[in-house]
């Protein structure tokens, strides 16, 4: 059977994009096709400054949003990454697969450390390493598809040299992984800046939809999306990015094909409406199952723990063969 790894940073609390571009396709498909492994890798929000509890609350959150938008603990893995060693075991042995070059040629890198820099604050080395540790995410379960977006796709094509460096100078021990966009996935922007990304770690939060907003805050931040100049309701991204935003979130929702949506509405308004009811009606079961989630701590510590007991078993043999492959004495 095809195995599957992807991971979500609990670097902010779960957007609309993270569950319409991510979630509802692990959901949905990966899980049902495919020997399934689904991490909150925490590891990865250390790269920046951070506050701990913060990052223990939300990992915790992540992981119980996970369980209420359909993960199923019968069909998957379900984990959380710090509590899997052989995610850091690895990682150092990939640093000495990799080179300066490559890290510093990482967009993210470069993009995240120009941030930080122009804030004033320093750039903490594990911002450079990241895509290392996320290539020994990957590679230490042997998984043959990474479901990705767009802005990782860099990232997994390391992970691919990476692993044929490795097994080239020391003999075949990683399978060789590929990036698989998701088939189910919907591209959401910020409805305030619809021509950037919903973000979950974004300062200015009016245009974004979290998974955990209530009702009447969800209507008010769409009746309040941005559109553009003109008054007709077209799907057109490049020149109409506000409007064409509603009509993807809508069909994303409801069902239909964006242009086809269009075609249906002679105002703004309507638009935004009927995209808040649908919006609404995709949170209202999730959220209901969060609560439910929240007084069963038991249930979500037992997933957990189960998750990563599975998990270990099945990374340790790959990460021994490669502490083995690359000339380190066995651990007695």
């Amino acid at each position: 059977m095809t195995r599957i790894f992807s991971g979500i940073k609990p670097t902010g609390h779960l957007t609309l994009g993270n569950h319409l571009g991510a979630i509802r396709q692990w959901v949905e498909v990966d899980q049902h096709k495919a020997d399934a492994l689904f991490s909150v890798v925490d590891l990865h929000a250390l790269t920046v400054d951070h506050d701990p509890a913060r990052v223990r609350r939300l990992s915790r959150q992540t992981a119980t949003l996970l369980l209420a938008a359909g993960l199923d603990p019968a069909l998957c893995t379900l984990f959380v990454q710090s509590h899997v060693d052989e995610h850091t075991r690895l990682s150092y042995l990939l640093e000495c697969t990799a080179s300066d070059g490559e890290m510093r040629r990482m967009i993210q890198y470069k993009e995240k450390a120009a941030r930080e820099q122009a804030a004033g604050g320093s750039v903490r080395l594990s911002l450079l390493t990241y895509p290392v540790l996320m290539a020994a995410d990957i590679l230490a379960y042997g998984a043959d598809e990474v479901p990705v977006g767009e802005d990782q796709a860099q990232h997994v094509e390391l992970t691919r040299d990476l692993a044929v460096r490795f097994n080239q100078r020391y003999g075949h021990t990683f399978t060789v992984p590929k990036a698989v966009l998701p088939t189910v996935a919907a591209r959401v922007m910020d409805l305030q800046s619809p021509t950037a990304k919903m973000g979950k770690s974004h300062a200015e939060t009016a245009g974004i939809v979290y998974l955990l907003d209530e009702p009447d805050v969800v209507r008010r931040k769409i009746m309040r999306a941005v559109t553009d100049s003109g008054s007709d309701v077209v799907h057109d991204r490049e020149n109409r990015p506000g409007v064409t935003n509603l009509l993807e979130i809508l069909a994303a929702c409801a069902g239909g094909r964006p242009a086809e949506l269009a075609e249906g509405y002679s105002s703004y308004g309507a638009l935004k409406r009927d995209t808040a009811d649908a919006v609404l009606e995709v949170l209202r079961p999730l959220q209901e199952r969060h609560t439910a989630l929240c007084g069963d701590p038991g249930y979500v510590d037992t997933v957990l723990r189960e998750g990563a007991e599975r998990a270990r078993s099945l990374a340790r043999p790959t990460v021994d063969a490669a502490y083995r492959a690359i000339g380190l004495l066995p651990a007695y």
